[in-house]
């Protein structure tokens, strides 16, 4: 990879604007012809139902849809390696033990005598988690999503990951260390519909889940509103500020690791430091002429990735909060210090000692992140994700009687009658 590649870029007001601006754009939705293939897929499910599913999964994956039983996630499970088995293991016990302690209960409060309010928090009932075949198959993102949904207490965890003769058996295994309860060999579009609608013996869901390419993408997006969905994924990114006490070669092997998921990845560096962005930019070429995905890597940076060079810390840290990044590294002095300064991120990594393939597999917090600047609004996936809340409301004869004059004036002042007629009734029943 040559260096210039790794743009080294002073912070102007406008040529760092220019390159969140292009970040912006890469993200952008599925092009109409494929959103016009993914809605005639989810037509096609919604009206014949498995016949559907069955005759596009024969069309793209030379397979009809099956279900995977326990007995082969046993000896998918026995068949992989000890030491990954090891790693899965340890990988799941922190994805737990991290998400129990984000469970919440249901609570209620008398707020006065006779005027009761609460709420009551319960798991969804089922869950559909996609997971990619083929070359992007991922077992630690089935962890990421199947484990925080059994913590939650989702009643059925079902997975559905492409068909054919070659199904990834550390992914497998995976279902199996994460408690997944059904494994359903089915995917692309036709999964995702099955989920949302149901089909024959692949049950209709309350949420999907999970990564894929853009038509799945897409397809989540479509059946979103018949079933929740955690997120339209956009590409990987990562951010790392950093000062003059950073080591150049941890800096940019972070910002390698995610340059090498795909040519739309991100990999931007913010400091305050032009040495740093200058080495960084020489050890970014050196790396990734010894790593497997340099031509992907080569692709990203160039677009995609750049080192920005700020006058202070806290111009780093607002900057980030502009691109709102799903991964944001902060490799300074005292990096605590400047993390009340992060208002927008998927995920915060402090230290040299925490880089970011530490979340992707094994600290414990979800992979699951928002990208393309959507941390301003979403929050990555966790056991919040698949709990649901309902309101309880519980007042006596006296409380209403006693608030109905403003309950009745509010209905009226937007002219609901039958609202304060509700409220009228008991009223005046009430003060008989």
């Amino acid at each position: 990879m040559e260096k210039n590649l790794f743009r080294v870029i002073y912070a102007n007001g406008a040529d760092e604007l220019a390159l969140i601006s292009d970040m912006k754009k890469r993200a952008g939705e599925a092009g109409e012809a494929i959103t016009a293939a993914v809605q005639s897929i989810i037509n096609d499910v919604k009206k014949d139902s498995f016949t559907a599913v069955s005759e596009y999964s024969l069309r793209f994956d030379k397979a009809e849809p099956y279900e995977i039983t326990e007995k082969q996630l046993t000896k998918a499970y026995e068949s992989c390696d000890r030491k990954l088995i090891g790693a899965l293991n340890a990988a799941a016990a922190n994805i737990r033990s991290y998400h129990e302690r984000m469970l919440v209960s249901s609570w209620g409060y008398e707020r006065e005598k006779g005027a009761f309010t609460g709420q009551i928090v319960s798991p969804l009932q089922k869950v559909g988690i996609y997971v990619p075949g083929g070359t992007a198959a991922y077992p630690s993102s089935v962890l990421m999503n199947a484990v925080p949904a059994k913590v939650a207490g989702v009643g059925e965890v079902i997975m559905v990951t492409p068909p054919g003769g070659n199904l990834n058996h550390a992914v497998l295994a995976a279902a199996k260390i994460a408690g997944v309860d059904r494994v359903i060999a089915v995917g692309g579009v036709q999964a995702i519909a099955a989920l949302a609608f149901g089909a024959g013996f692949i049950p209709k869901v309350d949420k999907i889940t999970g990564p894929g390419n853009a038509y799945v993408a897409a397809a989540k997006r479509l059946v979103f509103g018949a079933v929740d969905i955690d997120m339209i994924a956009g590409p990987s990114e990562v951010l790392v500020i950093a000062d003059e006490t950073a080591d150049p070669s941890y800096v940019a092997a972070d910002l390698l690791s995610q340059a090498e998921h795909d040519a739309l990845a991100s990999a931007i560096l913010l400091t305050t430091s032009d040495k740093l962005a200058l080495a960084v930019a020489e050890e970014i070429a050196r790396q990734s002429a010894r790593l497997k995905r340099a031509e992907i890597m080569e692709k990203s940076l160039s677009s995609f990735g750049a080192a920005i060079v700020c006058k202070t810390l806290s111009d780093a840290a607002e900057l980030a909060n502009r691109i709102a990044p799903e991964h944001l590294e902060i490799m300074t002095e005292d990096p605590r210090a400047l993390l009340p300064e992060i208002k927008n991120a998927g995920a915060v990594f402090l230290g040299a000692y925490s880089p970011e393939p530490l979340g992707d597999y094994m600290a414990g917090p979800s992979h699951v992140l928002p990208t393309s600047g959507t941390s301003r609004f979403f929050s990555p996936l966790s056991t919040d994700s698949f709990l649901k809340k309902t309101s309880v409301i519980e007042y006596s004869k006296e409380q209403l009687i006693r608030l109905a004059d403003q309950i009745e004036l509010l209905a009226e002042a937007e002219g609901l009658g039958a609202h304060a007629n509700a409220v009228a009734l008991r009223r005046k029943e009430g003060q008989k």
